[in-house]
């Protein structure tokens, strides 16, 4: 008993000397932090940098899709058989640009006919009128009926009407041999032949024989929220409504202005539609691609600072503003974020330096050996 009693006392004994020894070393919490050679609290190491007031653009984000602005599908207006296909499968086209040539054998023979029977006809017409002159002189000297005077002006009337009516069905004709070439109606990229030479077409054929899309311009629809509609509005109403379009893979975007307000709000969603203009000269936007879509609706002048800077408690946001080498709380107010920067609301006005980086070290107060925030971090 005795023994055990010694053992117990000899163990409080060892505990409480390296208490003190461990307070004095400063790695006990109670010591908070590690003592300096002079015997102060020794700073912590944190990135900084300044905050900064400037212009900064206020933005709203959606997911788009590029559409085109025109879209044309090419079908044949008669029922022959291709004879030629002109163009590339994906190629660029330009307006009137031949595309395909159908047989046209048939109406050319056609052609040549109604061209025959319209030279008859005139040259009926020319007897027709010879005759009326003549029995008009005739009649003059009482050398003939007047009955055969009106058989001849009824002839002359009659070869003119035969005449004029081949010359519209010769112009019908006319139209239908142009029909055999297929020009491209607009300018853009063409789709892949659907047909090729010797296929037999028709208007009925439910498919297209290609398809062209026009690429500069087209539009980017996306939706925004009905609670940005006046902003959107405003921006658009003073051709300030900048948008662009960030596309997936790509280093670079596409920029354009909003055209089109859709003029309801869709009341089950609460997001109205938004159309933009790219001009896409350089062809970044491909018709049916899904993009990010900023819209731009104007710019203020607001202090920033990096959003590493920004930290979160139970009341609110806060940084570390760091004065003489010591760091204070300094609660602000987050307005939006907008890249890697938070625009602040309130809590700062510009110029203040701020810990971007070893705030889990300090508390409010601590004494803190500041660097520079390295470029890009």
């Amino acid at each position: 008993m005795k023994k055990r009693t010694l053992v117990l006392g000899a163990v409080v004994v060892l505990a409480a000397a390296g208490i003190v020894a461990a307070t004095r070393g400063g790695w006990w919490p109670g010591g908070a932090v590690a003592q300096a050679p002079g015997g102060g609290p020794r700073p912590i190491a944190v990135e900084t940098t300044k905050a900064v007031k400037k212009a900064v653009p206020l933005r709203v984000e959606a997911l788009g899709t590029v559409t085109p602005i025109a879209s044309v599908a090419i079908k044949a207006r008669l029922e022959t058989v291709i004879t030629e296909v002109h163009f590339r499968d994906g190629a660029e086209v330009k307006q009137g640009d031949l595309l395909f040539t159908l047989d046209g054998r048939q109406i050319e023979a056609e052609i040549k006919r109604v061209e025959a029977v319209i030279n008859g006809a005139l040259a009926q017409l020319q007897q027709a009128e010879r005759d009326v002159q003549r029995y008009t002189e005739l009649v003059a000297k009482n050398a003939t009926t007047v009955v055969t005077l009106n058989n001849a002006q009824t002839q002359v009337n009659l070869s003119r009407a035969l005449a004029e009516s081949n010359s519209a069905t010769l112009e019908n004709l006319k139209v239908q041999l142009d029909y055999t070439k297929i020009r491209a109606p607009i300018p853009g990229r063409i789709s892949a032949a659907n047909v090729k030479v010797g296929n037999f077409v028709r208007p009925s054929d439910t498919g297209p024989l290609a398809t062209i899309i026009q690429m500069a311009p087209v539009y980017v629809t996306f939706m925004v929220p009905q609670r940005t509609l006046p902003g959107v509005r405003q921006a658009h109403a003073a051709e300030s409504a900048e948008v662009e379009a960030i596309i997936p893979g790509d280093s670079k975007n596409a920029r354009g202005q909003v055209t089109m307000i859709e003029n309801t709000v869709d009341s089950a969603t609460g997001m109205v539609a938004i159309r933009a203009t790219m001009p896409n000269e350089d062809e970044l936007l491909w018709p049916g691609t899904l993009v990010t879509a900023q819209l731009t609706l104007r710019t203020d002048q607001a202090v920033t600072v990096p959003s590493a800077a920004i930290q979160v408690s139970q009341t609110g946001n806060f940084v570390f503003v760091v004065t003489d080498n010591v760091a204070t709380v300094r609660p602000v107010k987050v307005a939006r974020t907008v890249g890697h920067e938070t625009v602040i609301e309130s809590g700062l006005e510009g110029g203040e330096t701020v810990v971007t980086d070893g705030q889990l070290l300090l508390t409010n107060g601590t004494r803190v050996a500041p660097r520079e925030r390295k470029a890009g971090s």
